[in-house]
């Protein structure tokens, strides 16, 4: 299959790229940096791009989260997302696989699966997010074969909760470190996913039917329980215990995905944490 992969060059698409080509596809990679530079934002260049690769899927690893800018990851959620399937659409490709998160759905105690309807709070800034989230995955059930995997909180090579990240500075007490998430040490629940095991189950994804599908470990946690965990592998103080919880902060399942065959290769933080350096394909 011939695969367009955009955003290659994220902490994701790196993963990705690597094992779409083991797995005998042929990929052609775009980002807004690297061989191929294509601006999401600009619909006419993600047209002639997604036109001149004439692939038979797309696979949607697109973010901006390197300023730690929630408005500006939003606009490529909705903006971007939005020229990506309209390019898609009029090439004629009907398969995209796209990243989403699985922290947008609505409050409760138990952890999320795929039937949850995402939360339908106003209270900002919460309210935004998830209303990009939901413009993402509606744009992109616009084609007929839409798979969308939402994510567990990243860790590993090239994300903020990498040894020398944003997290790391934060748990320091570098005032000038930019993350999306929090270092409360509260009763707040959290799933995480290893960029690698994300990277997987986007190969995978590929040959998935059309849905959502949550691709988290096996262990969601809250903050009181990883947080010490994660700040003693990266060598910073931990914060200290507190209460609280934020209703909507209750993790998620991954039963679909497993039952597809996905299983993640660091089945929680508790070790993954640890293990956070190349995978198997060297990135």
């Amino acid at each position: 299959m011939r695969v367009l992969v955009a955003g290659a060059t994220g902490a994701v698409g790196r993963q990705l790229v690597p094992r779409l080509e083991a797995a005998g596809h042929e990929v052609v990679g775009i980002s807004r940096r690297g061989p191929r530079p294509v601006d999401v934002l600009d619909a006419v260049a993600v047209r002639r791009a997604v036109a001149e690769a004439a692939p038979d899927a797309v696979v949607h690893q697109l973010t901006d989260l390197g300023s730690a800018d929630g408005a500006a990851n939003n606009r490529v959620r909705i903006e971007g997302t939005r020229n990506l399937v309209d390019a898609a659409r009029a090439a004629g490709v009907g398969r995209i696989v796209a990243q989403s998160i699985s922290w947008a759905y609505g409050p409760g105690d138990a952890p999320a699966d795929e039937s949850v309807p995402l939360d339908a709070t106003e209270v900002l800034p919460r309210a935004r997010i998830v209303a990009g989230v939901r413009a993402l995955e509606s744009t992109v059930a616009e084609l007929p074969e839409a798979v969308v995997l939402r994510y567990g909180i990243l860790y590993g090579p090239g994300t903020w909760y990498a040894p020398g990240g944003a997290v790391a500075a934060a748990l320091a007490g570098d005032p000038d470190a930019r993350f999306l998430g929090s270092t409360a040490a509260d009763g707040s629940v959290s799933s995480f996913v290893h960029v690698a095991d994300a990277a997987e189950a986007a190969v995978r994804a590929l040959a998935w039917p059309p849905g959502a599908y949550n691709v988290v470990d096996d262990e969601p946690a809250p903050g009181h329980d990883w947080l010490p965990v994660l700040a003693e592998v990266l060598g910073a103080p931990a914060p200290e215990r507190s209460a609280g919880r934020a209703p909507w902060a209750r993790g998620a399942v991954n039963a679909r995905a497993r039952a597809l065959g996905w299983a993640p290769a660091r089945p929680s933080w508790r070790t993954g944490f640890a293990d956070q350096g190349e995978s198997d394909y060297g990135v």
